[in-house]
């Protein structure tokens, strides 16, 4: 008989974020996240996002065993800013069990209906810094820290429970060239020419600190339009920089501005923390912590964080700018390839920026809506 319960306290909650571990413990195509940074998002005290949602947990057991796990997820912001009556849902494991899945989404299909919701969409968690979509593509592809993984059989239970097709985001390997491309050269040098931008390169992290608040808004502003998306508050860009400061390497690190030295373009990307959050299960200690710094200063792989451009910037070259610092930077450190984020399917401006480059889109990953009728 399977069970369901609702849980709140620290002990539980370990459970909860535990349970995707064993349930992948002999998968080699899984990487597991920090263990940590996942408790700290489910903590009100310490995940700011909590100013504008209200999550519900819960736990399926069989046999005192745990056997599934749902956040059931309200994004007040989000409706409000879309006139939605949406229940998201996130952290969603099971085993192959549709009658475990079956009774952990009667959970959040009865909280949505408590809140006369008439959507569920998922999954999608508090806001574009948390993970978001079901793995349909890609289960041989070793998945990384900033993405989510899952068995096949997942989209299985989905189909059959009646959830839909919302929209769908790829992600690519792009692999570094040989040597610095002499069209992309040439077409930044005319850019830089034609519209005064020039490259900030920062080599310290001190260095960072003029440019943290115009980052970030320069963040909330490009992002506007995207998909599930609400502006960062301050608390959570104060967590945001604690928890990423420490992985940023300034040659990966790429800044644009205008003539006016105004911000108008970002791009991010860090050497992948894989092998060593596998090797360390997603602790940091007691060794953790040091096969992640040995990561970050002998990279072979990127993972893209994020690329933004102010709009009214945006088809006006600051993204070959970017891409011209970056693949400097690879070629530079011998890295073999990039892992792009998710990318929405439908956003074919960011695709036509890997035309230039071998690349290789491996995975696939959707986020599917229920109505309540």
């Amino acid at each position: 008989m399977v069970t369901i319960k609702e849980i709140t306290s620290k002990k539980d909650k370990k459970k909860f974020v535990d349970f995707p571990n064993r349930l992948y413990r002999n998968n080699k195509y899984y990487i597991p996240p920090f263990f940590q940074d996942e408790l700290e998002m489910l903590d009100p005290k310490k995940n700011a996002a909590y100013q504008y949602c209200e999550t519900r947990l819960f736990l399926a057991y069989r046999d005192k065993k745990i056997v599934g796990r749902i956040c059931a997820l309200i994004n007040h912001a989000y409706n409000k800013k879309m006139n939605y009556r949406q229940m998201r849902f996130c952290r969603f494991d099971v085993i192959d069990d549709f009658t475990v899945t079956k009774l952990l989404f009667a959970e959040v299909i009865n909280w949505a209906k408590e809140c006369g919701f008439n959507q569920i969409i998922g999954p999608i968690g508090f806001s574009d810094l948390d993970k978001q979509g079901l793995l349909i593509e890609g289960f041989a592809e070793e998945s990384n820290t900033i993405t989510l993984y899952n068995h096949p059989y997942y989209m299985e239970h989905m189909a059959k429970f009646g959830f839909v097709k919302d929209i769908d985001w790829l992600e690519f390997q792009v692999f570094t060239p040989s040597e610095m491309s002499e069209r992309i050269n040439r077409m930044a040098n005319v850019i830089i020419k034609r519209y005064g931008y020039h490259v900030i390169r920062l080599h310290k992290r001190k260095e960072m600190k003029p440019y943290i608040e115009a980052g970030f808004a320069l963040i909330n502003e490009a992002f506007a339009p995207i998909y599930g998306t609400v502006p960062l508050n301050q608390d959570q860009i104060k967590k945001a920089l604690k928890q990423f400061v420490t992985l940023v390497n300034m040659d990966f690190l790429y800044l644009i501005a205008n003539k006016e030295d105004e911000l108008i373009g970002l791009g991010l990307m860090v050497p992948s923390l894989n092998q060593a959050t596998k090797k360390s299960n997603g602790r940091l200690f007691p060794f953790g912590a040091f096969r992640a710094l040995s990561a970050l200063r002998n990279p072979k792989v990127l993972d893209m964080y994020l690329i933004a451009v102010k709009p009214e910037y945006q088809n006006l070259g600051v993204n070959v700018l970017i891409l011209c610092e970056g693949i400097k930077s690879a070629i530079k450190y011998g890295v073999t390839h990039a892992e792009t984020g998710p990318e929405l399917e439908e956003n074919v401006s960011v695709q036509a920026l890997w035309k230039e480059f071998e690349i290789r889109q491996h995975r696939r990953r959707r986020c599917y809506k229920f109505d309540l009728n």
